[in-house]
């Protein structure tokens, strides 16, 4: 049976798990789904269309699934899904899905939100994330997998990271981070290559090698920025890591690719 602390107030039309930990002072609403071994140390405040995935643990005065800090929202019924194995430190923040959005924001699985960090609707954060403390992601941000965001970051509605980035802390970012990026500054830019977390992911040197080649020539080659990401695509055509940049860098997107700095 749950643990539930006699001060925590579950609304009886909310669904939970066996094992299931909830501490003192919680505030559980009716459409909300505790899966197995899911933890909420004590004063979390979980509500709307809200399902947290086995063995997550939410940390004091986290603030998830209440509605939108979107003008727009009308309380349409949407969801907020969180997957399994997460960490959500204190203070956080995440928000449901929006009509003029996916109708729900996706979370993965094996993620670290730290202390106040913020995920709004109709974000979709993939696996093995790191938020760092205070870092905050507008509307509609898509992250992939293995992300690290620095502390204080602060990144744009509809803006898309992808795999293996990582986001110095303090950095504002406003434009597309293709996978294997590198950025920084106050209004970001691409400082090249995440090598730390290319090695420490179990990447041989050979594959980091022939990704930076691909780098050079995307961003420091001849011709237009489409015309590089052809050739780069013609030439690494067996090479799966390189492919996926260059998919990222030709699909559909609000923003243009996050640049290096100019000289």
């Amino acid at each position: 049976m749950p643990e539930i602390h006699s001060t925590a107030i579950i609304d009886p039309k909310a669904t939970i798990a066996d094992n299931v930990k909830i501490g003192p002072y919680c505030v559980v609403g009716a459409d909300v789904t505790l899966a197995d071994n899911v933890e909420l140390k004590s004063h979390v405040a979980i509500d709307g269309c809200t399902s947290i995935g086995a063995n997550t643990v939410v940390y004091p005065f986290a603030s998830i699934g209440h509605a939108p800090q979107d003008l727009k929202f009308k309380g349409e019924k949407s969801r907020l899904i969180i997957g399994e194995n997460n960490t959500i430190r204190e203070h956080v923040t995440m928000n449901p899905g929006t009509a003029d959005g996916a109708m729900e924001t996706v979370i993965g699985n094996n993620n670290l939100f730290m202390m106040a960090t913020h995920v709004a609707h109709d974000c979709v954060i993939g696996n093995n994330v790191i938020m760092a403390n205070n870092a905050t992601l507008g509307g509609h941000v898509v992250v992939g997998n293995n992300v690290l965001i620095g502390g204080l970051a602060a990144v744009h509605q509809f803006v898309r990271i992808g795999d293996f980035a990582v986001i110095g802390g303090m950095s504002g970012v406003e434009n597309d981070i293709i996978p294997y990026g590198r950025v920084k500054g106050e209004r970001a830019f691409l400082a090249g290559l995440n090598l730390v977390g290319l090695e420490r992911s179990g990447f041989s040197k050979d594959q980091v090698r022939e990704l930076q080649r691909a780098y050079g020539q995307l961003f420091n080659g001849e011709g237009t920025l489409n015309e590089r990401i052809s050739s780069v695509e013609t030439k690494y055509q067996d090479h799966q890591q390189i492919g996926k940049i260059v998919d990222f860098a030709k699909a559909e997107r609000h923003f243009s690719l996050c640049q290096p700095q100019k000289k």
